[in-house]
């Protein structure tokens, strides 16, 4: 509530004379929380609260400057106050893509998705974002054993499975790190797109952008079509990858000529990213105590159980999802382990 009339008298300070109303917007993972100003000639503007202690504004702001020029559809910042750490910034709605998709619409809102994703891709450059590198790839996929195995499901690992993860990991990151590197928003999903119209210019607005780095082509594709909160088809989620490779490669970037080892790729850092996810979620919940993630736990995992039954080299972590879900896999096949009276093979 402190931050909260820090931000009203901000706003008064720039708004002399003008009323204005302040209720909040949305929230997320982070500290950082948003408000919408309304103001008596009903208009509206949003603050971004960052508190300084937990969040730092400028990352987000370089990152909106180098997408802005991309030609990308991001909020246009009014004002600011580093020091408190308030932005004020253009108001690009409240309709998500989570909340906006339909059977009708999907197919023009994911074309522009693609269309405003291959212009950020366009406009990358080493230097000027920080490095997708092994490390940080690594770190993340280190919050799987750590926060989904050990703390969200009890589960001890023996010294042959930390082997055997640790040599699947190996695997994963040289494939993530084969890509070629582009701009990486990092988080290209339903609830971070905003339908700006039903249809046409300005979509999708694009926010929650300021962990942007510079790293593998396929990332922020598998973020849109393996989205943790909305399911396709698997068909139509391939006619998207196609749709995208083909205007990927008419427009110059480096994706592989080949659709087909494109694919694996886009497999192999899919899985890099759902582990991340995984053991995201599982943090959340056992750390900051927010449980609302905790429904999306099974989309992630199937993606992650589609791409191990994929790739025989990612036999170790389809095994740890068995031990996990109470499964066993015969012959490439997937079971409940009751269906074979109880035995475990």
């Amino acid at each position: 509530m402190e931050r909260q009339e820090q931000i009203r008298t901000w706003l008064a300070a720039m708004w002399p004379g003008h009323g204005f109303t302040l209720a909040p917007a949305s929230a997320d993972a982070s500290f950082r929380r948003y408000f919408r100003a309304r103001l008596s000639d009903g208009t509206t503007r949003i603050v971004m609260d960052a508190p300084p202690a937990n969040e730092d504004c400028r990352p987000w702001l370089h990152v909106q400057q180098l997408f802005r020029a991309a030609g990308a559809h991001v909020p246009e910042v009014l004002a600011q106050d580093i020091g408190r750490g308030f932005l004020l910034l253009s108001d690009l709605g409240d309709a998500t893509y989570l909340q906006a998709l339909d059977a009708d619409n999907a197919a023009p809102l994911y074309a522009d998705a693609i269309a405003a994703l291959v212009k950020i891709q366009l406009a990358s450059r080493p230097g000027v974002l920080p490095d997708y590198d092994a490390a940080l790839l690594r770190r993340e996929l280190d919050l799987f054993p750590a926060w989904f195995l050990a703390k969200h499901h009890g589960i001890v690992l023996s010294d042959s499975e930390r082997q055997a993860l640790e040599s699947v990991f190996g695997r994963i990151l040289a494939v993530n790190l084969a890509e070629p590197k582009v701009f990486v928003h990092r988080d290209y999903h339903s609830r971070n797109l905003m339908r700006i119209a039903p249809s046409g210019a300005g979509n999708p607005g694009i926010i929650d952008f300021q962990d942007a780095v510079y790293g593998p082509l396929s990332y922020d594709m598998v973020s849109l079509l393996k989205d943790a909160y909305v399911e396709w088809d698997e068909d139509l989620a391939l006619d998207w990858l196609v749709r995208y490779w083909e205007q990927a490669r008419k427009a110059g970037l480096p994706v592989a000529a080949d659709f087909g080892e494109f694919f694996r790729g886009y497999e192999w850092m899919g899985v890099q990213r759902h582990l991340k996810v995984l053991g995201i979620f599982a943090r959340l919940y056992h750390r900051d105590g927010k449980d609302g993630y905790l429904k999306d736990l099974p989309l992630v995992a199937r993606y992650l159980r589609k791409a191990c039954e994929r790739y025989g080299e990612l036999s170790p972590l389809r095994k740890l999802l068995d031990r996990i879900e109470d499964k066993v896999t015969v012959l490439g096949y997937t079971m409940d382990a009751g269906s074979l009276g109880g035995r475990r093979e």
